[in-house]
């Protein structure tokens, strides 16, 4: 069973991208993010044509978040949650559902969680409040979820590791210590980092700005993220990121990122 999150930065422009890498990686359950276009939009019929549903929360140019799933490897979803119950907003940030699968039935949160902007500003302010929002919601929803994975573009660097020049962002939004305190208060909840679950190579990374050669510097930040509840932790048998779609013409600035469960 893989699991993946990718934040596509517009879904009209990549669902060709969507579509060739599903059909190559046979990924069970990927989590999108910035979909960028409203409801009416979501491409179901290019999904349906490679054997993918989706379940999904549009925005109109910005923000927007889909679980897409193999319809001959899991079933369709329950309990399906948008946005935090408890934290009213306008930004479509947020989709959850229960699946069943191979493995059990899964709770699968996906998050597009809040830039920041700037360490201080208003926006940061709502990004901390969204994630102690976000904290309580999972705390509830974790007693009544033993197999929960919360998959998204974080927003977050949790470590300098993360960072291609932690000298250089120090201080700055994504890597604030605020909002690593954050990620270590979801870490507390009873969750992992599965990419900190294996002896990982340096360097590696899920996004690359687009300006001063980025990627082809691997100037870049690990803000793409997979954790996982301890029911799910010992089933986590690889953790990678694939670098192959940044490669490609017009690529998103991500890259997606999976996990594989035994």
């Amino acid at each position: 069973m893989k699991l993946a999150t990718w934040n596509v930065n517009s879904l009209k422009m990549r669902i060709g991208h969507v579509c060739d890498w599903l059909a190559t990686t046979k990924t069970d359950i990927l989590c999108l993010q910035e979909l960028k276009l409203v409801d009416e939009l979501f491409p179901n019929e290019a999904l349906d044509a490679i054997g993918y549903r989706a379940i999904y929360l549009g925005q109109k140019t910005y923000n927007g978040v889909a679980i897409v799933y193999r319809d001959d490897t899991v079933g369709d979803p329950t309990h399906v949650v948008k946005n935090i119950p408890s934290f009213v907003d306008e930004q479509k940030r947020l989709i959850a559902g229960t699946f069943p699968t191979t493995v059990g039935n899964l709770r699968i949160v996906c998050g597009y969680f809040p830039n920041g902007a700037e360490v201080g500003s208003e926006k940061f302010s709502y990004k901390l409040n969204w994630l102690k929002h976000l904290r309580d919601w999972l705390k509830d929803e974790l007693t009544h979820n033993s197999q929960l994975a919360l998959l998204g573009d974080f927003n977050i660097a949790p470590d300098d590791r993360d960072v291609w020049n932690p000298k250089a962002w120090e201080g700055n939004i994504l890597v604030s210590p605020e909002e690593r305190a954050a990620f270590t208060g979801l870490l507390s909840l009873g969750l992992s980092d599965s990419f900190r679950l294996f002896e990982q190579p340096e360097k590696l990374y899920t996004w690359w700005d687009y300006r001063m050669l980025g990627f082809q510097k691997n100037h870049g930040l690990r803000i793409d993220h997979i954790l996982v509840s301890d029911a799910l932790k010992a089933s986590v048998h690889a953790a990678q990121i694939d670098k192959t779609p940044r490669k490609w013409t017009k690529p998103s600035d991500h890259t997606p990122y999976w996990v594989e469960l035994d």
